[in-house]
């Protein structure tokens, strides 16, 4: 028997007009373990009308709103023995509006998906800066802001199609997942590149390509053994989002009722997110306010839009068999609801990984947010969230790596740091970077000194975590935020548009500068791939003696030593002060060099050097 609602009384003439212009999600997948399923149908005055379905179909519930362009509509997917229904909007026995929906058969391996781990070294992404793989989609007549590369910026052309073309350069390099920054649409009417202002969350933006070329890219990665990153975002839409222009609540977004247009800026202090002592104002200006006039803040809190966000995040999940998350602005989501969909995701996918940005400067802060966390937990909270960034290393290596030894300067900062990994219940599942496309690039505070470069990309590559690299780092790239702001630290990849003059996404083209920096990073890369002692092994640490750390990782087959020489000079170390690590231990071979290195008395290391040895 067909089962009808009506929503709300009407005359014929008032719906005369109605039709179904969205419906979203566009499809879902029968075998799902969670089978409830809410599909937004949207339309003018959609809701004054009869929702009916095909086939039998049962609808569980729907939920009206006070915008009567909507209508949510509930089903249980088991109980669904057809692969097609159609979604129909009647007046009496007149049919006004319909839509096919269509459950797909769920590849019974999906739930087990394997997603980034320790194992993998995460290679960062903006595309529109990296390469024109199509030109015909630089500009697009549906999408306001088209292409200028003269402009910093502007669109400058970078797509999918450039990346799947440069899947070798990136394998090669040694990376093992690649995470974009939002290939969502983004269709503001500048500064669009970034993706940070989504107007569209289940379309992929046509300058970038489209769905299925970003599907296409995650399959080619996958067989390659390699993983698509997204990168989500749950904080903040585009103003322009078709969702935002039309409200299905006033409560969708937060609004502040004494400010113009309801805008208030963010105090951007999620600290007083665990503060027990911080003022209610304060908390709701970090969590509700907006980070610009044309990012909405979303609300979470509003159980519709937690739904909407949960189900479309399992949507691309599936979709395009991703092989992880990573998701923006962490700390300024309503943590409780940011658990219930770190939860639903991975109850879903019990393998998978998401990693939070979790900008915060010191490890208490940012390992509360980190799935079982004891600190969150003194707050009563588990937020569900597999891994989180360490912003606390990302501050101090820099510092680190300038400075003379000191009783809390030089090494001894990254040592500190170090000292804190007692608060992560999960230490193996935590990034580590030492720049990335909010930041400045590391190349750039060190003037293109391959030393730095070297020293900085040894310790994230060998200490516990998840490495993450930034792409152009790897040839040399630089650019300074504080003078050129975001766009001169996304600049285009050299080679990645037809006419640039030099190509660094040639080995065989690259200047003598980026070959040094290039070749360093290759070796150590590919070295990094098969070292499970590395990956998950554990790490004994020695205090830092002038300004030269050591530390060993080690499991029951391996024991690697690490030497990161930050003096000015050349150093000797007096191997007897490692006895309990080089125990039975004469000699090794430097992972970079392939050099074999005598382990007996002492052992010189140049100034400005890092070393890895393989002990014997």
């Amino acid at each position: 028997m067909k089962k009808i609602y009506t929503i709300f009384a009407f005359s014929a003439a008032s719906i005369a007009f109605a039709q179904i212009q969205k419906v979203e999600p566009a499809f879902w997948w029968k075998g799902m373990k969670n089978p409830e399923l809410q599909i937004l149908v949207y339309g003018k005055d959609i809701a004054k009308g009869e929702v009916e379905l095909s086939d039998g179909v049962q609808i569980k519930d729907i939920q009206k709103v006070e915008n009567p362009n909507y209508v949510f509509v509930t089903i249980n997917t088991n109980e669904i023995n057809v692969p097609k229904f159609k979604i129909n909007i009647k007046n009496g026995k007149k049919n006004i509006g319909s839509y096919t929906y269509e459950l797909k058969q769920r590849d019974p391996n999906s739930a087990n998906r394997e997603s980034f781990t320790s194992k993998d070294v995460m290679y960062l992404i903006m595309p529109d800066r990296f390469a024109n793989g199509d030109e015909k989609n630089d500009s697009k007549p549906d999408l306001t802001e088209k292409a200028n590369r003269t402009l910093p910026n502007g669109r400058h052309g970078g797509d999918l199609r450039g990346i799947i073309n440069n899947l070798d350069y990136i394998q090669n390099l040694g990376a093992t997942s690649v995470w974009l920054t939002p290939v969502n649409e983004d269709n503001e009417k500048v500064y669009s590149y970034h993706g940070y202002a989504q107007t569209d969350l289940y379309k992929i933006d046509g300058r970038y390509g489209t769905n299925e070329e970003y599907k296409e890219l995650s399959q080619k990665l996958n067989k390659r053994n390699m993983k698509l990153v997204m990168d989500y975002v749950t904080n903040h839409w585009g103003i322009s989002h078709w969702l935002i222009k039309d409200l299905p609540t006033k409560d969708w977004i937060h609004l502040f009722s004494e400010e113009k247009n309801g805008f208030k800026r963010s105090n951007y202090k999620t600290t007083t997110q665990f503060d027990t002592n911080a003022s209610e104002i304060d908390k709701k200006v970090a969590l509700d306010g907006w980070f610009d006039t044309t990012m909405p803040d979303i609300n979470q809190k509003n159980p519709l839009v937690l739904k909407y966000l949960t189900q479309n995040a399992i949507w691309w999940i599936e979709y395009a068999e991703l092989g992880g998350l990573r998701v923006d602005t962490y700390p300024y989501n309503d943590k409780e609801a940011m658990a219930k969909w770190a939860k639903a995701i991975t109850d879903e996918y019990p393998k998978f990984n998401i990693v939070g940005e979790t900008w915060l400067n010191t490890a208490g802060h940012i390992s509360a947010w980190q799935k079982d966390s004891k600190t969150g937990e003194a707050a009563n909270y588990n937020s569900y969230l597999p891994s989180v960034m360490d912003f606390m290393l990302y501050d101090e290596l820099p510092k680190a790596i300038k400075e003379k030894e000191g009783w809390n300067n030089g090494m001894n900062r990254i040592y500190n740091s170090f000292t804190n990994d007692f608060l992560y219940p999960d230490i193996n599942n935590v990034m580590v970077f030492f720049e990335n496309h909010d930041t400045e690039r590391w190349n750039e505070i060190f003037n293109n000194d391959p030393k730095a470069y070297k020293l900085g990309l040894t310790l994230i590559s060998t200490v516990r975590g998840i490495p993450q690299i930034y792409y152009g780092s790897e040839v040399g790239m630089r650019g300074d935020k504080n003078k050129g702001g975001d766009a001169d630290i996304r600049r285009d990849f050299p080679g990645g548009w037809k006419s640039d003059q030099q190509n660094a996404l040639n080995p065989l083209t690259q200047t003598p500068e980026q070959k040094e920096f290039y070749q360093f990073t290759q070796k150590l890369l590919n070295w990094r791939k098969g070292k499970d002692v590395i990956h998950t092994g554990k790490t004994k640490n020695f205090v830092p003696q002038n300004n030269v750390f050591v530390y060993f990782r080690y499991n029951e087959k391996e024991n690697v030593m690490v030497i990161l020489n930050n003096s000015e000079k050349e150093e000797t170390l007096d191997l007897k002060h490692f006895a309990e690590s080089l125990a039975g231990v004469s000699k090794g071979k430097e992972a970079i060099s392939d050099k074999e290195i005598s382990l007996k008395n002492s052992l010189m290391i140049p100034a400005k050097t890092s070393m890895i040895i393989e002990l014997k």
